[in-house]
């Protein structure tokens, strides 16, 4: 056993009682009542970094929640990597829902139970753990670091390019890694090649000046859930395809070569379908599951509503509706050029006697691909084999992480995803847990994965 790995054996009590307090904050960067507990989740990453003997720290503010920046570099002639994660969590709703309460971390068969367990701050305390255990066994890391965590990457990362941008000296890299990713099963591990981007927008359907009574008014005025249903409907073809003009123009053809890849991952459907709980899959026609899921664009609807919500009935006309849309894009898909496809679909097809509000995010997130065959992936796979006794297979993530593209665009660094979250883990859902073999694992993987780059030469 090598010295860091004598080092985390023995600490292992230590790191799990920090994970736990780490937990217990509510980070929630959505809502206003929680900005001081993401503001506490900072300071507390910060002063973990400096008990593992890390440097320069600093909690950075910005206009909405902070980010918080730590380094060692002592390693001349070595490269130097950027660690990149995030301590903020998704709101927890429905509370009832929940077994175990969500800020009150609780370990059941090896699992701990709480927001944010899987995501991601599990993630997040490995690579720190990891340095210290080097630092600790040998006095100095094999490679220099620096460690960005963000306060509001479940809102958008909508500061980070003024962060990037402010303080892109500081931050220059010879690679970076989002501790933000995950594995493909128990036994079966995996190095993530891409994430979709996104974008979004809401519908305003009005129509009277107020509700109506619908004996008196029905019939002689268009009904503003109606005309919302008509273009939600227009949105798809009965197939599954987005049928919005446009969409697909900038999408860029499945090469055989990623099908061939998407092919080796192993994928049961019918356990799939059996998680989600739904008997039949849908989707767009001639591609396979994971295709869909990884390689082609979406366009959802996330929530509607309109009219009374109450217990009962309430017989009126009502007047407004409303419907939130949710677009995941691939390569080479711009999110401002498909907002404003949507946003023009929809005003064409909006019935006569409503008025339509479309209002854009604007602050949405491009695709991000990494080669293959990059050196820093290829060095990852040795590593995840040697650490799990079985060779990973490549697969993409349906999901988007906003900062990926924006290292690419303002640090001209690609990003290697290296985390050890699993896709069961309830992420953004109630009973969110985190298996504590994969926070064991993980720490021993960061280790080997720092030595193993810090035989690369620098490039910076």
């Amino acid at each position: 056993m090598s010295h860091w790995e004598n080092y985390l054996a023995t600490r292992q009590p230590h790191f799990l009682d920090k994970l736990l307090d780490f937990l217990r904050i509510p980070s929630i960067s959505s809502l206003s009542e929680h900005t001081q507990d993401v503001a506490r989740a900072a300071d507390w990453v910060a002063t973990r970094m400096r008990d593992g003997g890390l440097e320069a720290i600093q909690v950075i503010p910005t206009e909405k929640h902070p980010v918080v920046y730590g380094e060692w570099q002592r390693a001349p002639n070595k490269p130097t990597i950027l660690i990149y994660g995030h301590f903020d969590v998704q709101p927890v709703d429905p509370l009832a829902a929940w077994t175990y309460p969500p800020f009150d971390p609780t370990i059941v068969d090896g699992r701990v139970y709480a927001r944010g367990a899987s995501d991601m701050k599990g993630n997040l305390l490995m690579p720190i753990i990891a340095a210290e255990a080097l630092l600790q066994a040998n006095g100095a890391l094999p490679l220099n670091v620096k460690f960005l965590w963000e306060g509001q990457e479940e809102i958008g990362s909508t500061q980070m390019p003024g962060v990037l941008t402010t303080y892109r000296d500081r931050l220059a890299c010879d690679l970076a890694i989002s501790a933000d990713s995950f594995q493909w099963t128990e036994d079966q591990p995996a190095l993530v090649l891409g994430t979709r981007g996104a974008c979004s927008l809401q519908i305003d359907v009005r129509g009277p000046e107020s509700d109506l009574h619908s004996g008196m008014h029905g019939g002689a005025v268009q009904n503003p859930i109606h005309a919302l249903a008509r273009i939600i409907a227009s949105l798809h073809t009965a197939h599954g395809r987005v049928n919005v003009p446009g969409f697909y123009d900038d999408v860029l053809p499945v090469s055989d070569a990623e099908r061939a890849r998407v092919r080796e991952v192993p994928f049961d459907e019918a356990a799939y379908r059996a998680q989600l709980g739904v008997d039949e899959l849908f989707g767009e026609a001639g591609y396979s599951i994971l295709e869909r899921l990884w390689l082609r664009p979406t366009l959802e609807l996330t929530g509607s509503w309109g009219g009374f919500q109450g217990e009962g009935s309430k017989t009126i006309v009502p007047g407004e509706a409303h419907a939130r849309i949710s677009c995941r894009l691939v390569p080479d898909q711009d999110p401002d050029r498909i907002l404003d496809l949507v946003s023009r679909h929809i005003r064409q097809n909006t019935p006569p006697g409503v008025r339509v509000t479309v209002t854009a995010r604007r602050s949405g997130s491009r695709p991000y691909v990494m080669p293959a065959d990059h050196w820093a992936n290829q060095i990852a796979q040795e590593v995840l084999a040697e650490i799990t006794g079985k060779s990973p297979v490549w697969i993409r993530m349906g999901g988007s992480v906003p900062v990926l593209d924006h290292f690419q665009s303002y640090l001209g660094v690609v990003t290697l995803p290296f985390g050890f979250s699993l896709l069961d883990e309830n992420m953004h859902a109630p009973n969110e847990f985190f298996r504590l073999e994969s926070f064991v694992s993980g720490q021993r993987a960061y280790c080997r994965l720092f030595e193993r780059l810090g035989e690369q030469r620098s490039q910076t």
